[in-house]
């Protein structure tokens, strides 16, 4: 008898170890009009809302500009502000007409003060001109598999409404 309360009090013991797998119930009352929970290594969506649906990504615009800028190899060079940046509209960092600054610098501006103008030096001197730098940016979306996104400028001011991207791209 005694055996049989050991053996019954070990399972037990066992038993309360054991993971039993849950399953939360799932709380769709988001109230973005956009979102999507994506799980990081297989891509899989584990819950989308309208995340295919575009929309306007102002300042999100910058991560794109700053991630071209670090990839372009040139973030120790100096560059030189043109007078169409300064008169961009929107969040600055101030720059001067003619003033050197190095890339790096520009990127800081760009990402810790959201500077509009930073991102229009970042776009000369890394493609050349603002329309080389937005095809740029439009390539490298297409390389990461964003298809819901188009740049049109390197800031996110949108004045025509062809700079947009969806929640799903974003999660990319």
């Amino acid at each position: 008898m005694r055996r049989i309360c050991v053996i019954i009090t070990l399972l037990m013991m066992y038993a309360s170890v054991m993971p039993i797998p849950t399953y939360a119930k799932m709380n769709s009352n988001v109230s973005a009009r956009n979102a999507v929970l994506m799980e990081q290594q297989s891509g899989r969506v584990l819950y989308g809302k309208a995340e295919h649906e575009p929309q306007k990504i102002a300042s999100i615009t910058k991560i794109m500009t700053a991630l071209l800028a670090a990839e372009s190899g040139k973030m120790k060079e100096m560059v030189s502000v043109s007078n169409e940046a300064v008169r961009v509209e929107g969040s600055a960092i101030y720059l001067k007409p003619g003033q050197k600054v190095k890339l790096e610098d520009l990127v800081y501006g760009l990402m810790l003060r959201s500077g509009n103008d930073a991102a229009q030096v970042i776009a000369e001197s890394v493609g050349g001109s603002i329309d080389g730098f937005v095809y740029l940016m439009n390539q490298k979306a297409k390389e990461i598999g964003m298809k819901d996104t188009h740049f049109s400028n390197p800031h996110g001011l949108d004045g025509d409404g062809s700079h947009y991207s969806s929640a799903y791209d974003m999660a990319l």
